[in-house]
């Protein structure tokens, strides 16, 4: 094994542990245990093989946002429909990119590692038990969709990336293009190409897919995993009557809240959770083996319509 192999796992097994970092949103620093000797390598491998997403363009320009009526959705899933969706209207976004893919699982670790933090203790397990008792590789693992993840992490990631987490209306623009789709390929049911979505393990440990998979479930810009796999923290607070008043370009989102909004599904949602329109939220700190994230940052504004 090289010297930067091994220094890199010395990172894990003993940084890690010796100098934690103060936890943002509480000032207490965090209590994660080291990982062992064995666990440290393969975190180590799976970051090393780390592969970032390419970003895509979504020009500036209206798209419909939000649910009409509850009637209006087919599969009947009608009704579960969510009051918060309404009313649907049109919305003017500036140009903006976005991560084509989930940040994964490696880059995840990676960034863990720059950081000088030890993944938290769900992680560790979980990535722990995937390896030793279903025999999942590292070049496997590192292609997942990052989870157990709080929503001041993910900021915090796309932030070192000279990026920022995608505000709830560019989320749903990237989802579901300009003429109000159902799902992100269109209007058609769900099926087991298009997302990953109704999986069930009797003790919970995900079923996830690599994050540049399902080609043919892509949203109308060209971006996986918009719906199923992991749903996805987004930048605002979640507001249950924000659509009633929101600006009608770029809006920002509430100015405070409970909860941060996420929107998806994953890969345990009912079909309800992957329309593009669904809205969920969560805690800040809350982790999630059903919650990941990607990154968006906006354009030049010369791309910009100028009104």
């Amino acid at each position: 094994m090289t010297a930067p192999r091994w220094f890199s796992i010395l990172f894990w097994f003993v940084l890690i542990a010796w100098t934690p970092q103060t936890d943002a949103a509480s000032g207490t620093k965090p209590s994660h245990p080291k990982p062992s000797q064995d666990l440290a390598r393969h975190l180590t491998g799976i970051a090393a093989l780390a592969k970032l997403s390419p970003m895509v363009t979504v020009p500036s320009g209206h798209f419909l946002f939000g649910t009409k009526h509850a009637d209006e959705i087919p599969y009947g899933i009608s009704t579960q429909f969510d009051d918060t969706e309404v009313p649907q209207h049109r919305v003017w976004l500036d140009t903006f990119e976005m991560d084509r893919d989930e940040v994964s699982l490696g880059e995840y670790l990676a960034f863990l590692q720059q950081q000088k933090i030890a993944p938290s203790e769900e992680l560790q397990k979980l990535i722990w038990h995937v390896i030793t008792v279903h025999s999942v590789t590292d070049e496997t693992l590192t292609r997942w969709p990052a989870l157990y993840v709080t929503w001041t992490e993910a900021q915090a990631l796309c932030q070192a990336k000279g990026k920022r987490l995608p505000t709830e209306a560019e989320w749903e623009k990237a989802a579901r293009g300009t003429d109000g789709g159902l799902f992100p390929w269109g209007h058609a049911a769900p099926d087991s190409k298009l997302a990953m979505f109704g999986q069930h393990h009797v003790h919970e440990i995900p079923i996830l897919a690599a994050v540049d998979s399902l080609d043919d479930g892509r949203s109308p810009f060209g971006l996986h995993h918009m719906a199923g796999n992991v749903a996805e923290w987004v930048q605002d607070w979640f507001g249950s009557d924000y659509y009633a008043y929101m600006p009608e370009k770029n809006p920002p989102g509430p100015t405070s809240g409970r909860y941060k909004s996420v929107r998806g599904g994953s890969w345990k949602s009912k079909v309800v959770m992957l329309r593009t329109a669904t809205r969920s939220g969560s805690e800040p700190e809350k982790r999630s083996a059903t919650v990941g994230f990607r990154c968006a940052k906006s354009a030049s504004a010369t791309l910009n319509d100028p009104r």
